[in-house]
C-alpha cells in the first residue's frame, strides 16, 4: 500500500506499508500512540499534568494540546502542583498572556484550583497516585475486544464516572466522566488500544508488570 488505509475487517485499525496495524487515530501522533498512550503512569506530577491537559483539551483536538505540551510544562513549572498551588492572580494574567498555551481563563483557573486539590489529597492520603489508581476498573468490567463499535459507544465508563464524582466532591473542576475516561485511557488504567493494534499486547504486558501505587 502506498498510503495508510482502513482495514476492511476492522475499521478501528490502520495498516501501514509494512502490514503493521495500529489504532485508527494514530497517524497524526504516531510517537504518542506507540510509546506513551496507555502505558501505566504512577508519578504524582505526571498524573496531575495529564488531568490538567485533558481539561484544557475540552472542546479541542488532543493533537492541539500535545503540540503545546512543552509550552504548558514551561508555563506551569513542569506541573509541580506544590508550586502551581501557590499561583496568584498575577500568575493567571501571566498565563493569559502566554501564546504558547491555551489561553482560556476558566481552564487556567481550574488548573490552579486542581493543584491545590491535588496537594490536599496527597497530604490527606499520602499519595495522589495511589488514590487515583484505586479507581482502576476491575478486569471483569473490561470488554474482551476493543473495536470501533466499543470505542464509539463508550466515551465514559462506570469507573470514570465514579472517579469524576469523587474528584468533584473534593473540589476539582474540569473533571467530567468523559474527561476522566480519556485520562484513564492515557495513563494505563485501561488498555483501549484496538484489538489487533501492534501496541495492544505491549501495553497489556506493561500493565501486568506495573506495581500499583499504594
Amino acid at each position: 500500500m502506498k498510503t495508510d488505509e482502513m482495514n476492511k475487517n476492522d475499521p478501528g485499525l490502520i495498516t501501514d506499508e509494512q502490514g503493521v496495524a495500529r489504532c485508527f487515530w494514530q497517524p497524526s501522533m504516531p510517537d504518542y500512540h506507540d510509546h506513551e498512550w496507555g502505558r501505566p503512569v504512577a508519578d504524582d506530577r505526571r498524573l496531575y499534568e495529564k488531568i490538567c491537559l485533558e481539561g484544557f483539551q475540552a472542546g479541542m483536538a488532543w493533537i492541539t494540546i500535545l503540540r503545546k505540551r512543552e509550552a504548558f510544562r514551561a508555563a506551569f513549572d513542569d506541573f509541580d502542583f506544590e508550586r502551581v498551588a501557590r499561583y496568584t492572580e498575577r500568575d493567571v494574567e501571566r498565563l493569559m498572556g502566554d501564546a504558547g498555551i491555551v489561553r482560556n481563563r476558566s481552564k487556567i483557573v481550574s488548573a490552579i484550583n486542581n493543584a491545590r486539590r491535588a496537594r490536599a489529597l496527597a497530604d490527606e492520603t499520602g499519595s495522589l497516585s495511589a488514590w487515583l489508581w484505586s479507581h482502576e476498573p476491575p478486569a471483569q468490567d473490561r470488554p474482551a475486544t476493543v473495536d470501533l463499535d466499543y470505542w464509539n459507544g463508550n466515551p465514559t465508563s462506570p469507573a470514570s464516572a465514579a472517579l469524576s464524582r469523587d474528584l468533584k466532591k473534593r473540589g476539582w473542576t474540569f473533571v467530567g466522566p468523559t474527561t476522566m475516561y480519556a485520562f484513564m485511557q492515557a495513563v494505563g488504567m485501561v488498555n483501549d488500544h484496538m484489538s489487533g493494534c501492534v501496541c495492544r499486547q505491549t501495553v497489556e504486558a506493561a500493565r501486568a508488570g506495573f506495581k500499583r501505587p499504594k
